[in-house]
């Protein structure tokens, strides 16, 4: 990997949960045309989370319609039983939580023998400590900006000290490793998790609903996330 310092400018990734599930695979070539970075899928059992939502099934079929990047953010228990089958489905990177397998070290493994790139998440009430023993086992750090299970929550901003704590360790670390935040991200709360030292910003329900379009959401948070980092 290169250097840490090498990074690009900032990322903004939707989550195509508030997309009509309907018209998905239009709804993921809208979000190419706009200019994203890739596309997130939130998966969610109805056990580590309350919400149920899709499989690698779905993902699969969305494949073709788009060149842009998948990832997909597993709020499953047990994930090692089923990351692998998001890596067949097209998912280049997949994210579990810290909170959801007894071995963290070995489920970031499963995905990685899979020929997937590893990612770890972690809720509001986990320390980053929780992952510092295994930044090297990944790409990308998800530090929750809101209680994972449903789109539409406020930022909390109270997390934006963990989140400065967490790109101290991953500076520390050496490894071009993203750090990636998601819940509540928009134009009034993306500058401060810019700040804080985020690079990729994952959003939802501020894209959808912008009255300027897709396009105008895009480019507003990415200059905004940019103007924070100067």
């Amino acid at each position: 990997m290169t250097d840490a310092h090498a990074a690009p400018g900032p990322r903004i990734v939707p989550s195509v949960l508030p997309a009509d599930f309907s018209r998905f695979g239009e709804a993921c070539v809208e979000l190419e045309k706009a200019g994203v970075d890739r596309l997130q899928f939130d998966v969610m059992d109805g056990r580590f989370v309350p919400n149920l939502t899709f499989g690698s099934d779905v993902i699969a079929s969305l494949r073709s319609w788009v060149d842009l990047p998948f990832e997909a953010h597993l709020m499953i228990e047990e994930p090692d039983l089923l990351a692998p089958g998001f890596v067949r489905a097209g998912c280049e990177l997949i994210i579990i939580h810290a909170e959801a397998t007894r071995h963290l070290h070995r489920s970031l493994g499963v995905i990685r023998e899979a020929g997937g790139k590893a990612a770890v998440a972690i809720n509001p009430g986990t320390p980053v400590e929780a992952v510092a023993s295994v930044l090297d086992l990944v790409d990308l750090v998800l530090v929750m900006t809101v209680n994972p299970g449903f789109g539409g929550q406020a930022y909390l901003a109270s997390m934006e000290p963990k989140i400065a704590r967490m790109r101290e360790l991953i500076d520390a670390s050496g490894r071009a490793i993203d750090l990636e935040v998601d819940g509540g991200i928009g134009p009034a709360t993306i500058a401060g998790a810019s700040a804080a030292g985020a690079d990729v910003f994952i959003a939802g329900t501020a894209l959808f609903r912008d009255p300027l379009g897709l396009e105008h959401a895009v480019s507003d948070l990415r200059r905004r996330a940019t103007e924070a980092r100067s």
